[in-house]
């Protein structure tokens, strides 16, 4: 399945979900987000993340293949008065001297990596004793709702689709950085409620790789349609969806 984010651009930016701000505080308990820490983002799309840091007054740099992704983070940079470098490139193959960074991170990205080219990268490009940090928050499908009725919907679609039925959990991560010489290896987990009204749940679903970022522009039209005709059907009102972070 081809994936190119870059489609998704303006509902990427409107409608994926932030971090909430209980992650930073858990990760100031482990000297992260510190002002004047140097941060490279990896896949850094709009910038969601390394915004958060940049307003805590880290210097932060994001990476992405996406040109139309890094100009829209730019642009939402500007809007709040933010100064973050962007960089067109591969996380594999990263255009930075080696022990440039405090900090790397990696946020809803990982699972698009060759884990071993990336981590050896990661591992050149960071401090001693730096430190790197993969999240992801992910919408959780529990028995008949408004989640695993979407991904049902998403599958009838795009049958290719492999973003369903998560947990929100990762062991592999673990494994992955182990064998990578990575040690300290720490994780945490949390989960949260998301209130979204349909018209946002519409648009976080365009953004996702199932729907926009992979079908025609008439599959993603034809797919909108049929997901508010369920959401009309089954599920009025706003909507809570349940989600993990997971670090």
């Amino acid at each position: 399945m081809n994936i190119n984010f870059g489609l998704t651009a303006d509902d990427y930016s409107n409608y994926r979900v932030q971090y909430p701000e209980k992650l930073f505080i858990k990760l100031q308990e482990f000297g992260l987000g510190e002002k004047e820490q140097s941060l490279l983002d990896i896949g850094t799309g709009t910038g969601f993340l390394g915004r958060k840091f940049a307003e805590k007054g880290l210097e932060v740099t994001g990476v992405d293949i996406a040109n139309e992704l890094l100009n829209v983070a730019k642009k939402l940079d500007k809007e709040q008065g933010l100064n973050i470098t962007y960089v067109s490139s591969k996380a594999e193959s990263l255009p930075f001297d080696e022990n440039s960074f405090d900090i790397v991170t990696a946020a809803q990205c990982w699972h698009w990596f060759n884990s071993v080219e990336v981590l050896h990268e990661i591992n050149r490009v960071l401090k001693k004793n730096g430190k790197l940090i993969i999240l992801h928050l992910d919408w959780l499908p529990i028995k008949d709702n408004v989640v695993s009725k979407t991904e049902e919907l998403i599958l009838q679609y795009n049958p290719n689709w492999a973003g369903n039925g998560g947990n929100g959990m990762y062991p592999d991560w673990l494994t992955q950085v182990s064998e990578a010489g990575y040690r300290n290896i720490e994780t945490f987990t949390f989960d949260l409620d998301v209130n979204f009204s349909h018209d946002a749940w519409r648009g976080r679903i365009r953004a996702s790789a199932g729907v926009g970022a992979s079908l025609s522009d008439e599959g993603v039209k034809k797919f909108d349609t049929d997901l508010k005709k369920l959401l009309n059907n089954e599920f009025q009102g706003n909507l809570i969806i349940p989600h993990r972070v997971f670090c």
